[in-house]
């Protein structure tokens, strides 16, 4: 049977939060959603106009039909707006006694407030005790803990002050903290653990919360404990933040659907790599492009966010004869310098998912001109030391460096080496048969 998952939340008809951003999250991570709303919000990405909440009652009804016929694996719970409907919330789930997800929403990123202030003691007092995990934000936590929480270890202070409310887990996100990294951290059988991301977005972003809170739901109800469902949210919430749609004057909306458009697509990435190969394969002229190191041919997914994102030939490909031959077949994470460099040109045009390296030779950068591409480069010389020193940044290093030199994600990229690096070539394109017939084009014109 499908997992099934409840949302309890407010409906936000600008689409970025509440309810319609629950339900988003649940289609992207394939389980049946279904909701009961405590308020209707008129809201856009700026500000939130007026608040109409749903009467206690109504709020009761809509519980008991989902329960009485679906039925629920897991129920999360984000605004609640009143002490009332905490407390229809609070019985009904006494009654019901499924894993709890508590988001204890109650300032909209606009700043208009969606908690009464004298809801938050019965929020503690009766909800917040049945929960399976509590997931708020830092002003959120410093409203639960009752102590000012800006940074790491004030967020950890509070993590333990709040789990002594009752709740089994307690997940104090950790982008509002005044910290390099985002941070968040999970408190659980007496138990830390930070789960650490890179910054993505310095603008504001809405609908994070209520999307990473039911992601945490959905792998509840997939039968996750409570670390691994955490883990697998966080890793949701970054590609949905980092790939946010662009959309209104105001904060702009995260995109849950980026994870379901990523597993849509791998199939076809796959079959595009296979094409693409076969096209070299066919070519009698190619071998005289491939490297020492041999070559890889990449292709990532549209929103790709690690390695594990970009496929690739494991193996490579290599020299038989005058053909050229894949080592194995296209599979993700089967690369790790060439994907590299398209991680890193997707960041300035999410349009070029595609990178091939080829040999480096003045003769071969002629000819690369003289087909019209735009070609830039980066010294290995000027790499900064403390990139040169660890694993696996020079690649995301000079192709920054190139990319900032051409002023835009270019067609080629090439550096000359450096000590017992070998020189290379790296034709880059918005898929991998069109860097596939570059390969072919530029081989018959040598």
């Amino acid at each position: 049977m499908i997992p099934r998952v409840l949302s309890i939340a407010g409906s936000d008809s600008g689409g970025g939060a509440g309810i319609q951003a629950d339900l988003k999250t649940f289609s992207s991570l394939g389980v049946y959603g279904m909701t009961v709303i405590t308020a209707v919000t008129s809201q856009n990405t700026y500000e939130v106009k007026s608040i109409q909440p749903i009467e206690p009652n109504i709020v009761a009804d809509q519980i008991d039909a989902v329960f009485e016929d679906i039925g629920v694996d897991v129920v999360k719970t984000g605004m609640l707006f009143s002490k009332e409907i905490i407390e229809v919330v609070t019985e009904k789930m006494r009654k019901y006694k499924v894993p709890l997800v508590v988001d204890p929403v109650m300032i909209a990123k606009s700043g208009a407030k969606l908690l009464k202030e004298e809801a938050i003691v019965t929020l503690k007092r009766e909800l917040i005790p049945l929960a399976t995990i509590i997931t708020p934000n830092a002003l959120e936590a410093s409203y639960l803990a009752e102590m000012n929480i800006s940074n790491l270890k004030e967020a950890i202070e509070g993590a333990k002050k709040i789990a002594s409310l009752g709740s089994k887990a307690v997940l104090v996100k950790g982008g509002h903290l005044k910290e390099e990294k985002a941070i968040d951290i999970l408190y659980y059988n007496n138990n830390l653990s930070l789960f650490e991301s890179d910054r993505l977005e310095t603008k504001p972003i809405h609908g994070t919360g209520c999307s990473y809170a039911s992601a945490i739901a959905c792998y509840l109800a997939k039968g996750e404990d409570i670390y691994n469902a955490v883990k697998k949210a966080k890793d949701f919430i970054s590609t949905a933040i980092k790939y946010k749609w662009n959309l209104g004057k105001g904060s702009k909306p995260v995109n849950p659907l980026a994870h379901l458009y990523n597993e849509v697509e791998r199939y076809r990435v796959l079959e595009e790599l296979k094409e693409a190969v076969k096209i070299l394969e066919e070519s009698n002229e190619v071998s005289k492009l491939i490297p020492e190191s041999q070559s890889n041919l990449v292709m990532a997914l549209p929103y790709a966010s690690s390695l594990d994102d970009v496929a690739g030939i494991l193996g490579r490909i290599v020299k038989v004869g005058k053909k050229v031959k894949a080592s194995s077949c296209p599979s993700f994470g089967a690369s790790r310098h060439v994907a590299s460099t398209v991680l890193v040109a997707m960041q300035y045009d999410p349009k070029i998912r595609a990178a091939m390296n080829i040999k480096y030779s003045e003769e071969i950068l002629k000819v690369l001109e003289s087909m019209n591409l735009t070609i830039s480069s980066y010294d290995r010389n000027m790499e900064p030391e403390e990139i040169k020193g660890k694993e696996g940044l020079t690649i995301p290093w000079g192709t920054r460096e190139a990319i900032k030199k051409a002023n835009k994600v270019p067609d080629v990229i090439y550096h000359k080496g450096d000590f017992g690096k070998e020189p290379m070539i790296t034709l880059l394109g918005k898929s991998a048969v069109e860097v596939a017939q570059i390969c072919i084009e530029l081989a018959k014109r040598l």
